[in-house]
């Protein structure tokens, strides 16, 4: 079918396209050389051969038949055309041409084949070894590979630094990772003097698991480039298996010694920062913002610190100031400037950021917390119309403006309203399990339990790894039915699920406190406390040690809570029940 189609596309290809096309194969017809056998291998110097094949009607054919296949997308035809006319015609350029339409039909034999030729024409070419190399490693054959990387390190078109750095990220993907190592070893042995040279020996050897080997060629690395972030931060990756502490202590003495290694203390501040030591990590990025003033990035990152800190003023202020720096994505600092004011009961302010996000990834969410908002600055109706004419695209974002809505009437106090929202949405989608569980939360403040119980084990039916289901079924038992024991036994499914979850250990010690189990219940509380000091969890634990007799530790507990959340109802409940 092609040969009866391509002549008649060439009778009809455009004049320029043929004089490339001859140029090209003039030039080719001018190379010497012969065929090698196929998967030949590579040899150090040109072999000498007979004389290139002369330019004809063959030839040509071939050439453009080559072409136009690729053109056409059918690559294995392109691949094997470029294939013989490689062999035909010896010219470096058509072989490289050939290796790469193997590769682009996902033949690496063929492309290797390829290579080896292209290496044998052109010895002294550092693009030609490198092709070799990578399709010999990507064909497992690492062995064969080994000479052509000695050659490349030693061919100077790069320093020899640079030239260890391609290497690994040419190893850096194969699979026997103690087979890379000892290559590596074997390559870099060569070259003591050249920290990259280390650098991935250990990086080699981290990959196969020998962290002392890794750990000791940093070292080695560093004692030669004493201020190089790179070696630096790849030691601390080394050290992390070990813990984060001996990262943090590595990495604080390496910016002391060296002030301007930014990369290496903005690694510091986001460890220190994922794992709570938001004060240490607000100190480091406050360093990199005095390097870097104009650096919205920085600023960006301090603002998600102070949010998380609770620093709403200074979260404001580093938002604000990212916006004035150039952030390229200004919806989603207004966004988190919406948060932030919202946060600080500024409501108006909050709403005036978000209906400041613009259509686009960020708008939906935003929308979304602006209906909120309006429900708490008593525009309820407001909200309702916004999130009703508010475009969905999933059945996600359909099941989260019915949440929003719930939300906004429950904060009203319009329980029955919310619960008729929610029914009507399930109605539609009776398997959504966030509308289930906020349906059942809805009911059990309405009085309807046995609504509460069937929405909440169908979802479990449906998701029987949602631990806040059993959480929310079980402390419903235990606090509001005579079914103590059956309440228990689902929340300790909970904790099984979510070991670590405050509000789940708060239900647990709650039960035991009712069980009459004071001592479990107060260590229960205790735990659940320390994660996460909420209002009303400090309300159960207070009321656990007052009736264990601590009456001291209560109110501590109670008058604590109550200086952090002085509206909370459920606390100030309970303090009037005990503390007169």
């Amino acid at each position: 079918m092609h040969q009866r189609y391509l002549p008649d596309t060439l009778m009809n290809a455009k004049p320029l396209i043929l004089i490339l096309a001859l140029a090209s194969l003039t030039a080719c017809a001018q190379s010497p050389g012969a065929p090698t056998k196929k998967g030949a291998p590579a040899v150090a110097a040109p072999v000498k051969a007979k004389p290139a094949a002369a330019l004809t009607e063959q030839i040509l054919y071939q050439f453009m038949l080559g072409e136009i296949a690729g053109q056409r997308g059918d690559l294995a035809l392109a691949n094997e055309a470029y294939a013989d006319l490689a062999y035909k015609t010896r010219d470096p350029r058509v072989v490289r041409r050939a290796a790469e339409f193997a590769t682009y039909a996902h033949d690496m034999a063929k492309a290797a084949e390829m290579a080896r030729l292209w290496v044998e024409l052109e010895p002294g070419s550092a693009r030609a070894r490198q092709f070799l190399c990578t399709t010999l490693i990507g064909t497992d054959h690492l062995k064969e590979a080994k000479p052509h990387l000695k050659a490349l390190l030693q061919m100077n078109e790069r320093p020899v630094g640079e030239s260890f750095l391609q290497l690994h990220g040419l190893l850096a993907r194969y699979k026997d990772k103690m087979a890379v190592l000892d290559l590596m070893k074997e390559l870099a042995g060569a070259y003591p003097a050249v920290p990259e040279a280390h650098l991935v020996v250990a990086q080699s050897a981290l990959n196969a698991g020998q962290q002392a080997l890794a750990i000791a060629e940093l070292d080695e690395a560093l004692r030669l480039n004493p201020g190089w972030e790179t070696a630096a931060l790849v030691k601390g990756q080394a050290l992390a298996r070990t813990g984060d502490e001996a990262v943090l202590l590595f990495w604080k003495a390496f910016t002391e010694q060296n002030p301007g290694a930014e990369r290496v203390r903005l690694a510091r501040a986001k460890i220190l920062a994922k794992i709570g030591r938001y004060g240490e990590a607000r100190q480091e990025f406050d360093a990199l913002i005095a390097n870097a003033p104009d650096n919205p990035e920085l600023r960006f990152a301090v603002g998600l610190l102070a949010m998380q800190m609770n620093d709403l003023d200074a979260a404001e202020q580093y938002l604000t100031q990212t916006l004035e720096h150039g952030f390229p994505d200004e919806d989603l600092v207004r966004g988190y400037l919406g948060q932030v004011n919202e946060g600080r009961q500024r409501y108006e302010k909050a709403l005036e950021w978000y209906l400041k996000v613009e259509p686009g990834e960020h708008y939906f969410q935003a929308r979304l917390k602006a209906a909120v908002v309006l429900g708490k600055l008593a525009r309820v109706d407001e909200g309702r119309a916004l999130l009703q004419q508010l475009e969905t695209t999933s059945d996600a974002e359909k099941s989260q403006t019915v949440q929003a809505e719930a939300q906004l009437l429950r904060e009203a106090g319009r329980y029955q309203d919310a619960y008729a929202v929610l029914s009507q949405a399930l109605a539609q989608a009776p398997d959504a399990g966030d509308l289930l569980y906020d349906r059942a939360m809805i009911a059990e403040r309405l009085g309807k339990l046995d609504v509460t119980e069937a929405d909440l084990r169908r979802l479990i039916k449906l998701e029987p790894g949602h631990a806040h289901a059993y959480n929310a079924l079980g402390y419903t038992l235990v606090d509001r039915t005579p079914r103590l024991e059956e309440g228990i036994a689902l929340l300790d499914k909970a904790l099984k699920l979510s070991p670590d979850d405050p509000f789940i250990l708060d239900s647990m010690g709650w039960a035991q406190f009712k069980a009459g189990r004071l001592a479990e219940a107060a260590a229960y509380l205790k735990r659940a406390y320390d994660l996460r000091p909420d209002p009303e969890i400090a309300a159960h634990l207070g009321e656990t040690l007052w009736a264990a007799g601590q009456h001291d530790e209560a109110r501590k507990v109670w008058q604590g809570s109550l200086r952090e959340h002085p509206d909370n109802d459920v606390l100030k409940e309970t303090l009037s029940r005990f503390v007169k």
